[in-house]
């Protein structure tokens, strides 16, 4: 299977509308990939909380038919990062979308876990109730954003669900650039999954980003890392290796739930 994540730069200064065709641009030029994968929120930039209510789109607004036609004129799975909802009977949303090669609409995920603590993203935007996953020709994904990184029963919640490949669509800051690795790494293996964890370059609101888009393989190798800069990161992995190494090291089935807490 191969996965082409596109660690697009975001620059204030370019247009939301440029940068959307220049990124469907570079979904056609992975034209034999399997699937495409960009970061979050790049119409707007992550830190740019001040642009989320005005560059707020409907779920089938100009990023969605965009990223739809992008799809299909590529004849690959998309998972087009995320965009600033604007739900029409409730708060904005941080969703993510995932096209079938074809460009029909396979699955949206409202990002659960909101960052900023009391302001920023988690004040402006709703939070997601429900997990995603979505069936995909060689593997099950399970789809997640940025911060949901750093909740691993998210993750298990992902794998209880099916999933075999774990996609994160990420604009995750420079100073803990240290963190988005080791947390990559640490969901990769104990979830024994492959991750593809997609970031953003360039600088959102005075934010540096972190780049350094990765994919792991369920026993925590890196296959691929980025850069800083803007580029495309293409890796071909074995999907199968999820159920070898599930198989072969099979921790998964010695968990245990519904432990008693501490008595007082």
């Amino acid at each position: 299977m191969r996965a082409s994540l596109i660690q697009i730069a975001v620059d204030e200064g370019e247009p939301v509308e440029s940068r959307r065709r220049r990124a469907a641009a570079l979904v056609r030029e992975q034209a034999g990939a399997d699937l495409v994968v960009l970061p979050e929120l790049w119409t707007t930039g992550a830190f740019a909380f001040d642009r989320f209510a005005s560059e707020a789109e409907p779920l089938e607004g100009p990023t969605y038919e965009a990223m739809a036609k992008a799809a299909s004129d590529a004849g690959v799975w998309l998972h087009a990062g995320s965009v600033p909802e604007r739900d029409p009977e409730g708060p904005l949303y941080n969703t993510s979308l995932l096209f079938t090669p074809s460009g029909e609409l396979a699955a949206a995920y409202r990002k659960i876990h909101r960052f900023g603590f009391d302001k920023g993203e988690a004040v402006l935007m709703g939070a997601g109730h429900e997990l995603v996953t979505v069936r995909l020709p060689d593997t099950t994904v399970g789809l997640a954003t940025c911060y949901d990184l750093r909740f691993p029963e998210l993750f298990r919640g992902l794998v209880d669900a099916g999933a075999q490949t774990l996609v994160l669509c990420a604009g995750w800051p420079e100073r803990r650039r240290e963190h988005w690795t080791l947390l990559a790494r640490a969901r990769a293996v104990e979830d024994q999954a492959f991750v593809l964890a997609c970031g953003t370059a360039g600088t959102h609101a005075g934010v540096p980003q972190a780049g350094h888009s990765i994919v792991v393989d369920p026993w925590g190798e890196v296959l691929a890392e980025a850069g800083a800069g803007e580029e495309v990161l293409t890796v071909d992995f074995d999907p199968a290796r999820t159920e070898v190494t599930r198989e072969e090291f099979p921790a998964l089935k010695d968990r245990v739930l519904g432990l008693a807490p501490p008595r007082p």
